[in-house]
Formats: C-alpha cells, structure tokens, sequence
C-alpha cells in the first residue's frame, strides 16, 4: 500500500517502497518513530508538524481477514489519509508484469469492493470505512532484495485501481482485506469499524490465552486439510510436508496438549498410504502426492505412537474407529517396508532398512542440484535405522510377529554403525547397495540413535561418548550442524543463488530443529534428573530462544549459517523449528514429578 497524510501543515507519506536501480521512494520511512511486534506489529510515524499516525495490521484466525488500522492518537482536526493498495494476484513463487487484461473494476457490494483481477486466482475483497476513488494505474519495477539475494528475479509490477481517503479527525481508518467474495451483509458488523473492532478483541483474547509467545507461534501452523487438519511446513514458501508434519507435530500439538489437533492430522494422512509409503509431500491442488521419502512413514509411526500415548496419560477416550484407522496405516507401513516399496525401500537380510537408488535422495537430506542429489545416502542410513527399529519395537507391542525383525535389526545396528576410535557412528552403511562400504562422514543423523526417539539405540559409554562428540563437532547456539567443520564438503555459508544454497544445504548448515534429539540425548546420557534438565535448559534451550526475534517474529527460523555468527537463513518461520523447542521447553526439560515420564523415550 502507499499511505499519506494531509494535515493543516502540508501533505506527508507514511510509506516507502523500493524500486529497480536502487531507488527508494516516497519517504515515509524517514518519519517512522517506533516499531513494536505484540500483539501484531504496529508502526508509529510522527509528521514535522507534531502529529503521530498510529498503523497495525493483524490476521483474524477465525475469519483469515487482514485487517489494516490508521489512528491518530493525537486527535486534532483536519487530519486526512490517503491508501493506494497495489494488488497482484499470484503463486507465491511467481512475480507479475504489467498486464493489459487484468481486470482493475471492482463489483459493490455496501461498503465492501471485489476485485477479479484474473481468472485461476481468488478474488480480493477489501471493505472499508472510507470513500473511494477509481483512479487506476500501474506502479513499475518494485525491488524485492530478498528475491535477489536467494538468486531469484526480483523486480515486479503491481497493480492500483484506485485511493481509499478518510478522516482521520473523526475517528479510525479501517481496511479488511479477504481473500474471496464479500460476505453476506447478515454475517458482517453493521459497518467496517464495528466489524474490525469484534475482530480485533476476539484475536488479542485468543492470542492472550495461549501461556507463551512460542505456544501461540505453533497454532499459527496447523491448517484445514479437506474435513481434517494438517501442519504447513512453513512460511512463506512451503506447503504441506511428511516428514515435517509428523516431526512438528510432537511439539505443536502434543507438547501444546492439543489432542485433538493431533488426531485430525494423524488421520487425515492415515488415507494416504500407497505401496507401504506415505507422502512426502501434498503439491498444489490438482497435482498428485510425491511419494519420494524413506522417513516420512517412519516418522508417522512415531507420531502416532506419542499420541496415543499423550491420550493413554490423560485417561482420553478416543473412538474405536480412530484408532482403527491410525494403527491400520502403521500396519501398512512397516509391511510394505518389510516386504519392499518403491526406490528399493525393503527390510534387507541383517534386518536393517535399505533404501535408494541411483538419483534419488530418500532421507531428509534430499536437497538436488541440476535434478541429481548433493548427499543422496543410498544404502543405510544412521537415522533410518534407528526410526525402523524404534517403529518396530513399538509395533511389536500390539503385533508380536514384528518382535523378531526388531531384534535382527538392533542386534545388526549395534554390530555395523559403531566405530571405537573415533567414538561415533557411521552415517551410512553399505552406501550405495555395496555390502560393507560406509559413509564416515560426521552428520548430526547419529544423534537419533540416542535421542529423539522413544527407545535408544545406544546406551552406556558409546552413547556418551556420542553426545560428547556431536556437541564438540556440531553444536551451536541455533542447532546442530548438518556436517562437521574439517569435512572436505562442508559449506559454513548458506548464501547464494539456489545452486550454492542447496550445495550447502546439508554441508554444514545449521538446523535449529535439530536441538530436539541432541537436547534429549545430552539429558539422558546423564541420567535425566531436575538438575540436568534445567542445566540442559540454560545451556542449549535458551540460547536457541534468544533468537526467536532474528528472523520470523516469534518464530525460529529454518536454517543457519554452519560458521559464526550463525546468521539465520532460510524459510523465517518453520515448523519443526517451532515443534521441537517446544518439545524441548514443554516435555524433554519440564521437571518430572515423583514417577513420571521423561521426555519421549516413555
């Protein structure tokens, strides 16, 4: 939007954009006095004649309408605004061009406009308090520097249809933005600013009830799916992902005590199991599911797993088709795993779990390069063995046929990962189908043969000695990193256009979600107790909190750079970064009352 204010004193802008070529105009930046992020950000200008112009902008969860708020405090007559919006109407990976035919006549409906500016896309609706003026025009060669820092084309077009003008003297300039139709006339206040004033005080109460700003930032994840609920991955960019849904989900639902959440997300994937395998990601509407992930599966089994053991605590009743359909789709998976899916996903002859193929990357380091894997990890992975053997242990519990295949795999595990000189574990065993071939490589996926998971796969020395040598290599105040520094391929910067970030994705890069299994590790190889959790909470927790501003407000961000000063990078607010801190703060590091369980090994 451009915003001004006209006051007895003159005509000012309250906006500034940038442009191609270095230009930034108007200079409403130069008048900003104060900035503040909570409840939802809010922007103090102070003209030259003394007046202050109070802005906010907050989402209403319950109706997804943005609302846009102009004050001035000061009050004092004669004081006018001025908003241009500037529309566009796109994928948020695309950018948009002038363009003849888009459609700048808007469709009335009382006091609210819609606008169609192209066909495939939703309508944007905006009703206000104000008096509009058609006026349409085209504002040129916008400069997103963001986009041209990740390497991506970053100059675009928007599209004005007109100026939105109001009083300010008399009372609040409101614009309420929605995506879609108006609606009807019978489910709206009886004016604009009424209507943004319930909207308002219902989103500062449901905001104020959550117990901390983190708790509030993992709502801002879980999504309608169909008749269920999902978790997107992340903002901006990404949509709806396997892998990170089941692993967010321990801490944005269950961690949160929102069960139910939970079980809607849990069962609205359960349909989706195809040849044992569930997907790793939902593309776009219309476009099929990629089945593409070794751990993506393995990861709902956990998840389920702690669901039903969160209901199991809370003495829960959930219905016996719920359960049904969960413990069906686990069934499913560790069959088709055993018997053998798609990529040469099968349960080999030492019991372990096999995966990959040429050109594929299956693990959760699956970044590409010129469509080829820059760590593809084909054979067995550290991390792959320990969610397999973890499923079916706890699958044997309600199915003892798998109580053998469990046994073969550990006993396997403990014979073929571990490596006495150098105190770790291989990363990947019989790389690439090569029967005794390793991966030496020093990656942060040993970690979940000790923490993260329900049962560890190493305990007594080795584990410590693990831990020890994960926090010496590895270990920064944003997360672990993803290759140790010494490594020939690792990559301490994560900058660049797509090819060099994604060769430095999982070379060194630091993943804040991380913290979850190494935090959980470090606990139990001391033997857990009050004192080490909260030394635990001082040492690692808090440091990783005390970032939750360098990114996303509120949130933790994707990635970091592997090199000091670890500056933050990536998706800004991402889901498994919120859900394992959380995990952490609320479950692994909470102090246990007399006989409680501890953290997620139950």
């Amino acid at each position: 939007m451009e915003a001004s204010v006209e006051t007895p004193d003159g005509r000012r802008a309250i906006s500034a954009q940038a442009y191609a070529g270095g230009v930034e105009w108007p200079d409403g930046a130069s008048r900003l006095a104060r900035f503040d992020a909570e409840p939802w950000p809010r922007w103090t200008f102070r003209l030259e004649d003394g007046t202050e112009i109070e802005h906010e902008v907050f989402v209403s969860r319950e109706s997804g309408a943005t609302v846009v708020l102009w004050r001035a405090p000061g009050g004092g007559p004669g004081i006018h605004l001025e908003v241009r919006p500037l529309l566009s109407g796109r994928n948020f990976h695309a950018l948009r061009r002038e363009d003849p035919s888009l459609r700048f006549e808007p469709e009335t409906r009382g006091s609210a406009r819609t606008w169609r500016v192209s066909d495939g896309v939703p309508e944007i609706t905006i009703d206000s308090n104000g008096e509009y003026r058609h006026e349409p025009v085209w504002y040129r060669d916008f400069f997103y520097a963001e986009e041209a820092a990740r390497g991506f084309d970053a100059s675009e077009d928007l599209a004005s249809p007109g100026v939105f003008r109001f009083d300010l003297s008399v009372g609040e300039a409101v614009l309420i933005l929605a995506s879609g139709p108006p609606a009807s006339a019978a489910a709206r206040a009886p004016e604009p600013a009424a209507r943004a004033s319930a909207l308002r005080g219902r989103e500062i109460a449901r905001r104020a009830a959550f117990p901390s700003r983190l708790t509030r930032a993992a709502d801002d994840y879980i999504v309608s799916r169909g008749a269920g609920r999902s978790i997107v991955a992340g903002y901006p960019w990404f949509g709806e992902w396997g892998r990170d849904t089941f692993i967010a989900l321990r801490g944005v639902c269950l961690a949160t005590g929102r069960l139910d959440a939970a079980r809607d997300v849990l069962l609205e994937w359960s349909g989706a199991v195809s040849e044992g395998m569930l997907p790793n990601r939902f593309p776009d509407e219309g476009e099929a599911p990629e089945y593409n992930s070794v751990d993506a599966s393995l990861w709902y089994v956990i998840a389920v797993h702690d669901w039903l053991a969160a209901s199991r605590r809370l003495v829960r009743r959930e219905p016996a088709a719920v359960i049904s359909a969960l413990l069906g789709a686990v069934e499913k998976i560790l069959e088709g795993h055993a018997r053998g899916a798609r990529y040469g996903i099968r349960s080999d002859a030492d019991g372990l779990l096999a995966a990959g193929e040429p050109g594929v990357a299956l693990t959760w380091m699956d970044a590409r390069v010129d469509g080829l894997p820059v760590t593809a990890r084909a054979g067995k992975p550290v991390e792959i063995q320990a969610l397999w053997v973890n499923a079916l242990t706890l699958a044997a519990s309600r199915v003892p046929r798998w109580r053998e295949l469990a046994r073969r795999a550990s006993a396997a595990f403990d014979s073929r990962f571990w490596r006495e000189n150098e105190g770790c574990l291989f990363d990947v065993v019989d790389c690439d189908g090569v029967p005794g071939a390793v991966d030496p490589a020093f990656r942060p996926n040993q970690i979940f043969a000790v923490g993260g998971l329900p049962y560890p796969l190493v305990s007594g020395e080795r584990a410590r000695r693990i831990v020890e040598a994960v926090e010496r290599r590895l270990w920064t105040p944003l997360g672990l990193r993803s290759l140790a520094p010494g490594e020939p391929q690792y990559a301490g910067r994560y900058a660049g256009g797509p090819v060099e970030r994604d060769r430095a994705y999982h070379q060194g890069t630091v993943w804040p979600w991380l913290i979850g299994p190494f935090v959980e590790a470090w606990v139990r190889v001391r033997g857990g107790g009050d004192a080490v959790r909260a030394e635990a909470r001082q040492r690692f927790l808090s440091p990783l909190l005390a970032h939750s501003d360098s990114a996303g407000l509120g949130h933790i961000p994707e990635v970091a750079d592997g090199d000091p000063p670890h500056e933050p990078g990536g998706c800004p607010f991402q889901a498994w970064s919120v859900g394992e801190a959380l995990r952490l703060d609320l479950d692994v590091l909470s102090p246990r009352r007399p006989g409680s369980a501890a953290g997620s090994g139950r």
